[in-house]
Formats: structure tokens, C-alpha cells, sequence
């Protein structure tokens, strides 16, 4: 008895912790990993072929007339993130559908003229028992109605700013960029972070480049701490749903 009750102990505790991985998977993530054509995408040489160094306006790194624009890895660049999204979606089905089927047994018939005696008597009576068992009708009658109707409408929208770090600049002048933004208050951490490849061309005067313009752009935002954990679900329940199949 023991050991039985060992056994059912150790597969529902497998079950339970099979399922709370399972549930925690299927949170929503972001992979802030460069995409594989970056990785594969040599990086730019750089090429110092000026040769006066005599210039009154300056050359090299630092010229004196000069647009103060992230040109080198591990430049800084300000990306404004303005985001919104809004969706409506009305949609409607309805079918109907109707079966009817008629399904008779066969009769057994002697040719040629029958009477009540002799012969043909018995044979026609034989017949007569026997169309009792296989003159069976069958007859079935089936409607399907099915109506359904949903709405859908969204709109959000996300608004903030934050610095990223040149990475990587790509063999055709693109940059891959990444920068995260952590702010910590009253004990509830806001944690910002993003992810892309922009164009030199895009970054403006300023110094500021728009999301929308950003390619393989992954922005994330979310909140950490006492309410973030009030409103999550704990793994107990996950576990319940994984496993609940109604």
C-alpha cells in the first residue's frame, strides 16, 4: 500500500511540475538576439584614407564642422517610440444545414398466378413471413443550425523614449542597434528595451530616429514588482489549466 501510494505521489508531482514548466512557456517573450542576416552580414571596414591633417575645419573623429549623428560602433542614438496599434474586426457565420433520407427492405413476389392451396399456398406463405421480416423502412430526418457572431476592437498605444547602443554596422552602412532602460520606483522596476537595424540616412539633426523607421524592431516593456505579482497568475493555477482538459 505504500508504495502505491508512492507511485501516485511521485506521477501527480511530475504531472503538477511538468505543467508549471510547461504553463511558464507560454508567456508571451521577446529573443532580443540580432537577427541571423546581421550575424552573417560582415562588419563595415573602416577606412582612414585622408592624408592632409593640415585642414583649419579638422578631420578624423573629431571635425569641427560636423553633424553630431552616431556614425561608430558604441555611438549613442535616441529613439523616439511612438507606437499605436487599433484593429476592428466584425465578423459573422451562420449555417443551416438539412438531411432527409428514405431507406425501404425489399418484397419477395412469386410470378405467375398464386392461390391458397397446394404448392404455390405454401410458397406464398413462406414469402409472407418472410416480407414480415425484410419489408423494414428506415427514415431519417437531420437540421443543423449553427449562428455565430463576434466583435473585436483594439487600441493601444505606447509613447516614451530611449538611448540605444550601436552595435554593429553592417557592410552596407546599416546599424544594428540595442539599448534597455531600467527605472526603479517605490519599489516597482520599469524596464524598457529595444532592438533593431535603422539607416544612417533616418537618424535626423538631433540625433533622434522614430521606432516606425527601425527594421527587425523589438520593443519591450514591463513592470516588475508588488503589483506585477498581484496581477500574475501563480504557478499552482497554470498548473491546474495545463492540465485541466474542459
Amino acid at each position: 500500500m505504500n508504495k502505491l501510494l508512492l507511485t501516485i505521489f511521485t506521477f501527480i508531482f511530475a504531472i503538477l511540475t511538468f505543467s508549471g514548466c510547461t504553463a511558464s512557456l507560454t508567456e508571451p517573450e521577446l529573443d532580443f538576439e540580432p537577427p541571423k542576416y546581421v550575424e552573417q552580414m560582415p562588419s563595415r571596414e573602416e577606412k582612414k584614407d585622408f592624408t592632409s591633417t593640415g585642414s583649419l575645419f579638422g578631420q578624423g573623429e573629431n571635425p569641427l564642422f560636423s553633424d553630431h549623428k552616431a556614425m561608430n560602433v558604441n555611438d549613442i542614438v535616441t529613439v523616439i517610440i511612438s507606437e499605436t496599434a487599433r484593429s476592428s474586426n466584425v465578423g459573422a457565420k451562420q449555417l443551416i444545414e438539412t438531411d432527409t433520407s428514405s431507406l425501404g427492405g425489399g418484397v419477395f413476389t412469386t410470378g405467375g398466378a398464386t392461390t391458397g392451396t397446394g404448392a404455390n399456398g405454401t410458397l406464398n406463405n413462406a414469402i409472407g413471413s418472410l416480407n414480415g421480416y425484410t419489408n423494414i423502412g428506415l427514415n431519417t430526418n437531420s437540421t443543423v443550425n449553427y449562428q455565430g457572431q463576434g466583435t473585436a476592437t483594439k487600441d493601444a498605444s505606447f509613447t516614451t523614449t530611449v538611448s540605444a547602443r550601436v552595435v554593429k554596422i553592417l557592410q552596407n552602412g546599416n546599424y544594428f542597434i540595442s539599448g534597455k532602460r531600467e527605472i526603479l520606483i517605490d519599489h516597482q522596476k520599469q524596464i524598457i528595451q529595444i532592438s533593431g537595424v535603422i539607416r544612417p540616412y533616418d537618424i535626423d539633426q538631433n540625433n533622434n530616429i522614430n521606432s516606425a523607421q527601425m527594421s527587425e524592431a523589438k520593443i519591450l516593456y514591463k513592470t516588475e514588482g508588488d503589483v506585477e505579482r498581484a496581477t500574475k497568475q501563480g504557478w499552482g493555477t497554470k498548473a491546474i489549466q495545463a492540465i485541466w482538459p474542459f
